[in-house]
């Protein structure tokens, strides 16, 4: 996968980094840790500038996020609910605690997405509570814009700075999202096993 990183980036530029950007938000193995950093390279080589690496990544990346947020529209706030009573061991929720998330997600719903957008394996995710929560298109490409603008930067920037190393950025970052994934997993086992359905009233 990683040779054909490069193969992308070298013939298709800035149109290459956007697809990749765009496809590691739709499937994760594609890692934005590897693509940026490189493409942060590229600039370094001055193959490409710093400004159009970093706008291709964030506009790339921002596109996948909005699939996800159209998914989350689809699925809706009424279909979760139903999915909510039938398999709630399962979303490990409630139907009753469907409402109680998409309150604290208003609530907070920009910190949540500036943030979701700049920490591993939760990235895309984010953007699925966020259409469930049918929050205004402008708030979410908004929050989503400045959050994926700031880790595009971080690693291009990265990636340039380190130039012929700047494989070490993913190598600095992939234990920090495998430590993310594992909580996850562990998350959601525990939330599953202590699950118990509502009374009946």
């Amino acid at each position: 996968m990683f040779d054909w990183i490069v193969s992308l980036i070298d013939k298709a530029g800035y149109l290459g980094i956007a697809l990749l950007m765009l496809l590691e938000n739709v499937f994760p193995p594609i890692p934005s840790e590897v693509i940026m950093p490189l493409a942060g390279f590229s600039a370094a080589k001055g193959t490409l500038s710093f400004t159009g690496v970093v706008l291709a990544g964030t506009i790339g990346s921002l596109a996948g996020a909005y699939f996800w947020f159209l998914i989350g529209r689809w699925i809706g706030a009424k279909r979760l609910k139903r999915f909510a009573a039938r398999h709630g061991r399962w979303l490990t929720m409630h139907p009753d605690e469907v409402d109680q998330a998409r309150a604290f997600f208003s609530r907070h719903q920009a910190l949540a997405l500036f943030l979701g957008r700049l920490v591993p394996a939760i990235r895309s995710l984010i953007s699925v509570p966020a259409g469930v929560n049918c929050i205004p298109i402008s708030t979410f490409l908004l929050w989503s814009f400045l959050g994926t603008a700031l880790w595009t930067v971080l690693l291009a920037g990265a990636g340039y700075l380190l130039e012929s190393q700047y494989e070490k950025v993913s190598e600095w970052l992939n234990p920090i999202s495998n430590v993310v994934i594992a909580a996850l997993a562990v998350w959601y086992v525990y939330r599953v096993i202590s699950f118990k359905a509502p009374e009946a009233s």
